[in-house]
């Protein structure tokens, strides 16, 4: 393999690494904002799952223990969320924001008075984390030119929350374009007086959207600190639900332009990551906070050139009043 290949391969290999929390939270807030509820909490409920993931790894040393519990903290935020906006039709960006603050801080509280670590969890041994995973017949096919190099290096040796994440993108296509819930799912959040005439309860239906986005914001949390990661640091989320977010809306509230988005992300951040230390002519090195900072700046300016406008579900934060 020639280095350029090479080069690429491994620049791919690695957007596919960074994209996968930001491909699983940009559906989970597909499923709650299709619905018609806003949901900034995004990042907190990332954040949450991701500290009850590593605390659970590090004192079971079972890394499926840890997401089971990182998917039932992030849905228990998801559901003190929909009582607050759905249930009492609280303001919901205010709700979302709650949910960070709630779970930055409480993250760093309890990790300080349980590992007394400064916030951060003890490191996680490999049985207590996500491993890669062998494709089958890729070191069979590691010295076939191109495709079998492709094969080994880009497709084989993720974790397995990587491939939920590529997996939960027709999964949710299929599930919000081709089920009687996600046509319903749709309807409610364009017009959810129309699905109430139509008998069908309005808060159930966004109870379980907000549901599925906590679900799967806490399975994004759990590859964070137990698969990309050996263990909790404090905001280790460090925007990307903020990120996701962005994606969703920048893809107009559809799953395939989204995971192009996420991509597009995932990919400016492996650049740069390669980027560091390397010498610009007539300068010397650029500065590590520049290059940092350049996928976010990247992302923003690209998005907003080619997107065009993007025309959010009607219903979208507008709570729900049953007419007597």
């Amino acid at each position: 393999m020639s280095d350029t290949l090479l080069l690429l391969v491994l620049t791919l290999d690695a957007t596919l690494r960074v994209a996968a929390p930001l491909v699983l939270v940009a559906m989970a807030g597909l499923f709650s904002e299709r619905s018609g509820v806003v949901d900034i909490g995004l990042e907190g409920k990332m954040l949450a799952g991701a500290f009850a993931a590593a605390a659970t790894a590090a004192v079971t040393g079972s890394a499926w223990l840890g997401l089971l519990v990182a998917v039932a903290v992030s849905a228990a935020l998801a559901l003190l969320h929909g009582l607050a906006c759905i249930t009492y039709r609280g303001n919901q960006v205010v709700s979302g924001v709650a949910v960070n603050i709630l779970a930055a801080g409480l993250t760093v509280v309890l990790g300080i008075a349980w590992f007394d670590q400064g916030g951060q969890t003890p490191p996680l041994g490999q049985a207590a984390r996500f491993a890669p995973i062998e494709l089958p017949l890729a070191d069979l096919l590691h010295d076939v030119p191109v495709i079998g190099h492709l094969y080994h290096e880009l497709l084989s040796g993720h974790n397995l929350l990587v491939y939920v994440a590529l997996a939960s993108v027709p999964a949710t296509w299929w599930v919000v374009y081709r089920t009687r819930f996600g046509l319903r799912l749709r309807a409610v959040g364009e017009t959810p007086a129309a699905v109430d005439t139509a008998g069908v309860s309005v808060e159930w239906l966004r109870y379980r959207a907000v549901l599925i986005t906590g679900a799967l914001c806490g399975v994004a949390g759990a590859y964070l600190s137990t698969a990309q990661s050996a263990g909790f640091v404090r905001d280790m989320t460090a925007g990307k639900g903020y990120i996701a977010l962005a994606a969703l809306i920048f893809g107009k509230w559809r799953p395939v332009p989204a995971f192009l988005a996420c991509l597009l992300f995932g990919f400016l951040d492996a650049v740069a990551t390669r980027l560091q230390g390397v010498e610009i002519p007539g300068y010397g090195q650029a500065p590590v906070a520049l290059i940092q900072a350049l996928p976010y700046a990247l992302t923003v300016v690209l998005l907003a050139g080619f997107i065009g406008k993007a025309v959010a579900p009607k219903a979208i934060g507008v709570p729900y009043v049953k007419e007597r």
